[in-house]
């Protein structure tokens, strides 16, 4: 069933390992359930805002907020899409991407988690190499913006295989500490030398206004 004024609800990104979709309601549900269930051993914090920090129920309260807050504050000069990933039909986490007056400036940010079940598999890299031919084939991005706290290794490590650059970095709070926050920076012409030709992408023409560009 098409979703004719919301049409994010039918974008697909599908490579042959995953399928990233944008997220409904059901899906709202279901990603704050998955939070639920663990992402990360409590004694670290891979997250700039440390959500995760919080008990149940109020963490999944607060997980639905996240989602609702996303698509009730979205405009074409300021969005962040929420896409969840399955692998064989099961929810394995989140993949997001934010930008700010895309159709001018043309540079988004990324960031994601998966389920403690679902770590150390190779999805993480899966699903961001997803998500970089969207805003680079789909949306024409120019320039993708992502960062990690220097310890967090597996995102690190993701970055630097899909061909991000260190950009700098900078001094953040950390559950109430000081920390350092590593930048990255992918360049479309960089990210043209290792285009993949196996991700689709199905429904965006109807969701390119949303985004602030023509189709």
């Amino acid at each position: 069933m098409a979703h004719p004024y919301w049409p994010l609800f039918d974008l697909r990104v599908r490579t042959p390992q995953l399928e990233l979709r944008g997220v409904d309601e059901e899906l709202t549900l279901a990603l704050a359930e998955l939070a639920a269930e663990g992402i990360h051993d409590p004694e670290t914090m891979p997250f700039a805002m440390p959500w995760t920090d919080v008990a149940p129920p109020q963490l999944q309260r607060q997980a639905l907020q996240h989602y609702w807050r996303g698509r009730g504050e979205w405009t074409p000069e300021k969005w962040h899409l929420a896409l969840a990933v399955l692998r064989d039909g099961e929810l394995v986490g989140v993949q997001g991407v934010r930008a700010d007056n895309f159709a001018v400036l043309r540079w988004v940010e990324t960031g994601s988690w998966v389920g403690r079940a679902f770590q150390r598999q190779g999805i993480g890299k899966e699903m961001r190499a997803a998500v970089l031919h969207l805003a680079f084939a789909g949306l024409g991005a120019q320039v993708a913006y992502s960062g990690a706290w220097h310890d967090n290794q597996a995102s690190l490590a993701v970055s630097r295989a899909l061909g991000y650059e260190e950009n700098g970095d900078n001094i953040e709070m950390r559950r109430d500490q000081p920390d350092r926050m590593v930048k990255f920076k992918l360049a479309r012409h960089v990210w043209e030398t290792r285009r993949r030709d196996d991700v689709v992408i199905e429904h965006l023409a109807p969701c390119l206004e949303l985004f602030g560009i023509a189709s």
